[in-house]
């Protein structure tokens, strides 16, 4: 008996012959929308800088009759794509961004920089899959609606920088979810399940700071040291991680050293934060403790501070109605089937990971710990009686949950205990195993839609439990107003390569 056996299923069940008609054309559309995945494998970019990869998603959606638009909130690497006339706009989420610094050859467990990437990025988080993924849902969904006269309007966004800059929150702020219906989105993960995760909402900012130079051997009474006060701001935030909720996180990355000699005092310094709580309100207030004491390092090292907001996102408001939905989808549809060379390849993957990441992720899904299968071939207990799973991360999917219903599917895509954001994920990207996991998160995605779409009943359900929840816990935006994405601003400061989600 697999997992997805051991829980009354719930409802949202679609009809039978809608799930076949889908799964078919999902088979159908594999070679080309895998190829595309693999393409961008090969070529990752970073955030704001996904000009290639937003380029083949177009050119895709144009080959399928969408009509496009590009620079959705204005922003050069941001668009969406449409078909369909009439019915509600169901809307379908892709990313497509990279990471620095984990470039690694495909299949290889052992560390080995892919030496045809002479960029260093990799895929650490399949966006390249992510992307590609809903993309094909969106095109199989659109095509099928349209054989069967079923009126809708389909709608892809092609997402930037959802590492470390948020764009979706960007997006959500310029307007451009506004007349959307209802979200549908997956991850790429080591598990397959509908519930999701609660995540953290954040804020990342530059705090730079400008002294004075002089010589450190001969006249250091007459400098004032901007990497003092970087150093004395790290030290008060160190100070203050004993005052904060258990669930908040604080990080950091000085981007500016001033320079390399110490007998000169470093008249400019700058240092990166991503502060993080379980929501936006709390995330503002720790927000606002970190700005306080970077104000006083300026003050205590007579420099002057300039503070660079770069992006922010909310926590996920999760929609029942929906993952109720989704979770009716997958027990039609059935885990990602795996066979038993996708579970030897993983298996030599698993052999150099962290035992510890493996029994907590086995533990998740509901194995023994002593289960011999490296990758997740069945579905996660849906138990929604159970509290749900926080997650210190986060993702501006949090932002477009709150302005439309939105569900969102993990879909197994690599050996369980993986840590994303690493090599090893990298590496596992192009594998059959990872193309499995997205045709099955397209096909999830797209019966979804479907369910949605046939049965008003399920939308009215879902925008009712939104506007519930929004009636007692109104959405604060989580970037100040004026404040654009990065690209947008003028004689704008390097985004930098850090990762966020």
């Amino acid at each position: 008996m697999t997992l997805n056996e051991t829980a009354p299923a719930p409802a949202g069940a679609l009809d039978a012959t809608h799930v076949e008609a889908l799964a078919e054309r999902v088979a159908a559309a594999a070679p080309e929308f895998t190829a595309m995945a693999d393409a961008i494998w090969d070529d990752p970019e970073m955030r704001w800088e996904e000009f290639r990869a937003q380029e083949k998603h177009q050119a895709a959606a144009r080959a399928h009759g969408f009509t496009v638009t590009e620079r959705v909130g204005g922003i050069p690497t941001a668009f969406s794509a449409e078909r369909g006339s009439g019915g509600p706009v169901i809307a379908f989420l892709g990313e497509y961004d990279a990471l620095a610094d984990i470039s690694q050859e495909s299949g290889n467990a052992e560390r080995t920089p892919d030496p045809a990437n002479a960029s260093g990025n990799g895929h650490g988080c399949h966006h390249h899959l992510l992307g590609s993924g809903a993309l094909m849902a969106a095109v199989v969904t659109a095509e099928y609606f349209e054989a069967a006269g079923i009126e809708a309007r389909v709608r892809y966004y092609g997402c930037p920088a959802e590492e470390a800059a948020a764009g979706k929150t960007f997006m959500v702020k310029s307007g451009a979810f506004a007349d959307v219906d209802a979200a549908v989105t997956w991850h790429p993960t080591p598990l397959t399940r509908s519930r999701q995760s609660l995540t953290l909402s954040y804020s990342q900012v530059y705090f730079h700071f400008t002294g004075l130079a002089a010589h450190a051997g001969a006249m250091p009474h007459l400098g004032r040291s901007a990497l003092d006060a970087v150093e004395l701001m790290n030290v008060g935030v160190n100070f203050l991680r004993e005052h904060m909720p258990d669930s908040a996180r604080v990080h950091y990355a000085i981007t500016d050293a001033g320079g390399r000699s110490p007998n000169v005092v470093q008249a400019h310094a700058s240092v990166y934060y991503v502060i993080r709580a379980e929501d936006t309100r709390q995330m503002r207030e720790l927000h606002e403790r970190v700005v306080r004491i970077a104000r006083g390092a300026a003050l205590m090292t007579e420099t002057e501070l300039e503070i660079e907001f770069d992006g922010a996102c909310a926590e996920v408001l999760p929609n029942e109605v929906l993952e109720r939905t989704l979770e009716g989808v997958l027990r039609q549809i059935g885990p990602v089937p795996f066979d038993a060379e996708d579970q030897q390849t993983a298996a030599r993957f698993a052999a150099g990971l962290d035992a510890r990441e493996i029994s907590g992720a086995k533990r998740l899904v509901g194995w023994q710990v002593t289960d011999g299968r490296a990758l997740h071939d069945g579905i996660a207990p849906f138990l929604p009686e159970q509290p749900r799973p926080q997650m210190t991360g986060s993702t501006d999917v949090g932002d477009v949950s709150w302005v439309v219903p939105t569900v969102q599917i993990s879909s197994a895509t690599a050996a369980l205990g993986t840590p994303f954001h690493a090599w090893q994920t990298v590496a596992q990207g192009k594998l059959p195993a990872a193309h499995k996991g997205m045709l099955h998160a397209a096909t999830s995605m797209a019966a979804t839609a479907a369910a949605i779409v046939l049965d008003p009943g399920v939308l009215a359900a879902a925008q009712q439990e939104h506007r519930d929840v929004l009636a007692v816990t109104p959405y604060l935006e989580p970037i100040p107003d004026g404040v654009v994405a990065p690209p947008l601003r003028a004689g704008a400061r390097s985004a930098g390569s850090g990762s966020v989600s």
